[in-house]
């Protein structure tokens, strides 16, 4: 399975197949299981710290600010955090106002934007992103969506879902992860970023729909 840099590619499955796992070997993350093979650049070699990670759940220490949060990565560094940065970030999120909040004072939403407003601060060339809008309401995922899509443009982005519409709206590469392994599915002729209610986006869900209904070990080979 590659991710062609500077794309988004989507990894679609249902749960439980070990697409998580496979982005927490690409993070260098403990998984608990034992792995057989290479994951990580094109030589092979770790991807180290060229990589920003993006969980499920947002992670943020309740007991710190938005602020303090966007700033974790380089207090646990011991490096002296860039809180001019941090503030644009956080207001390219759209939580200028509520950078002094603690998560507990935070919507669902807010919450995935701060963890998004952290992911970007570590500036890395590679961002894994495990179904990060996967809690949100239609109207909030379409606007984080596009949120992370330009936020992120021109790097190398690996996106965990199980959802065949944000797939198809995102990706630029579809793989699709089952019980028997993984395969590529056609993502729409567009180009990314697409429209969340376009006729393509919508047709290529149905596709991916469908592929995803079939039996596990009749995916394979069905193309694209």
């Amino acid at each position: 399975m590659t991710a062609p840099a500077g794309l988004w590619t989507c990894l679609l499955g249902p749960s439980g197949v070990g697409k998580s796992t496979l982005l927490r070997l690409l993070a260098g993350l403990p998984t608990g299981v034992a792995f057989d093979g290479t994951a990580g650049d094109e030589q092979g070699a770790p991807l180290g710290d060229r990589v920003a990670w993006m969980a499920q759940s947002d992670l943020l220490l309740p007991w710190l600010t938005v602020a303090e949060n966007v700033v974790l990565g380089a207090r646990l560094r011991r490096r002296p955090p860039d809180r001019a940065r941090a503030a644009e970030m956080i207001a390219a999120v759209g939580l200028a106002d509520h950078a002094a909040k603690t998560p507990s004072e935070l919507s669902g939403g807010m919450r995935q934007r701060a963890a998004l407003a952290r992911l970007l601060m570590e500036d890395r060339p590679v961002a894994l992103l495990d179904e990060p809008f996967g809690a949100l309401d239609v109207r909030t995922r379409a606007e984080m969506q596009a949120l992370a899509f330009r936020a992120l443009a021109g790097r190398t982005v690996l996106l965990v879902t199980h959802d065949a519409h944000e797939a198809a709206r995102l990706g630029h590469r579809i793989l699709l992860m089952t019980e028997t392994g993984v395969e590529e599915a056609a993502p729409p002729a567009t180009a990314p970023l697409r429209d969340p209610a376009g006729a393509d986006v919508l047709e290529a869900q149905a596709r991916l729909t469908r592929r995803l209904l079939a039996p596990a070990d009749a995916v394979r080979g069905q193309g694209a």
